[in-house]
């Protein structure tokens, strides 16, 4: 295949730069665009924090830009889908927020998430519905419509999905288990990208197991895959890291991966068809994660996010294809 670059054009959005709605501050992770005719509309999650225990809750916002994605012409004021009640699988946060175009809705796959005791958090994908162009959603039901299963026993999250030949196509991750890197450490999970089918968007058959190869080996994380089309082709871009230490040390932290297929089916690994680095000591210089492509007028562009999992924003990129 033609060898595909990612050119570089800089950090979009900084939270830090702007008021947030429910007294969210910093992070602006996993950006999710919806394109309308003259304007486009970034779905992205933030924090707030728990006044009971101080702790982080992942709250969902949005900012509109000018379609050439240069111009900010707004943040929400207003949360866009509030959190779920206590015990539910979103009770303490969505973080991400898919957006599909559905007819005069607007549909959202979310991740909820929420907090454990003998590791940190489990999460399933829900959905919720806008019937505003994408102004405030509301959940269909107080459940996920994708969880743990029989063979995918945890951490099933980061559902994006498209209409495609006339069937609803979900590529997520799920949880292969957790596992303490060394003793007397804190239990690291490891996920895997899978993928599902269905015909109404809400009840959904797994294709069980992995779909994209391991770089890294079995302890590799892979996470928020995105499906895009080129010349007939179907891409993945989503990030990948090691389980352990990715914390502390750069070289084990988020990059963006690639997969391609012809049959949405198989999937063939090859990162290097389209490689994107950051620069050193730029806002991206030790990570690139969470990506999300969309074409707008003809360009392919990449949002993403880089150091810090997304604490001081995401930038994009745009896609040049090697003749």
């Amino acid at each position: 295949m033609a060898a595909m670059r990612w050119r570089r054009l800089g950090r979009l959005f900084d939270p830090r730069e702007h008021t947030l709605p429910a007294g969210c501050r910093e992070y602006a992770q996993s950006p999710q665009a919806l394109v309308f005719d003259d304007f486009v509309r970034v779905y992205f999650s933030t924090r707030s924090v728990d006044p009971a225990n101080g702790k982080f809750l992942s709250r969902v916002a949005y900012a509109d830009f000018d379609r050439g994605l240069r111009t900010l012409r707004g943040v929400s004021a207003h949360e866009v889908l509030p959190l779920g009640g206590l015990g539910t699988f979103d009770e303490h946060g969505i973080f991400p927020f898919s957006v599909v175009r559905d007819g005069e809705r607007v549909l959202a796959y979310t991740t909820g998430w929420s907090r454990r005791v003998s590791v940190s958090v489990e999460t399933g994908i829900g959905l919720a519905v806008s019937r505003d162009g994408g102004e405030r959603f509301e959940r269909v039901g107080t459940g996920p419509v994708l969880g743990a299963s029989l063979h995918q026993p945890c951490l099933v999250a980061d559902g994006f999905v498209r209409h495609i030949g006339g069937r609803f196509r979900m590529w997520y991750i799920f949880g292969t288990g957790w596992r303490a890197g060394a003793p007397g450490a804190a239990p690291d999970r490891t996920y895997k990208i899978g993928q599902a089918v269905s015909d109404d968007g809400i009840a959904w058959t797994r294709e069980d197991g992995a779909i994209v190869a391991d770089r890294l080996g079995p302890d590799e994380c892979q996470a928020l895959p995105a499906v895009f089309a080129i010349g007939g082709r179907h891409h993945m871009v989503f990030c990948y890291r090691e389980s352990f230490d990715f914390r502390s040390h750069a070289g084990r932290g988020y990059r963006i991966g690639h997969a391609w297929s012809d049959d949405l089916v198989r999937w063939t690994r090859d990162d290097d068809a389209m490689p994107l680095t950051g620069e050193p000591g730029d806002w991206d210089g030790a990570m690139q994660c969470y990506p999300n492509v969309v074409e707008i007028d003809g360009r392919v562009l990449m949002l993403y996010n880089g150091d810090t999992f997304g604490r001081h924003g995401f930038g994009v990129a745009e896609l040049e294809v090697a003749r």
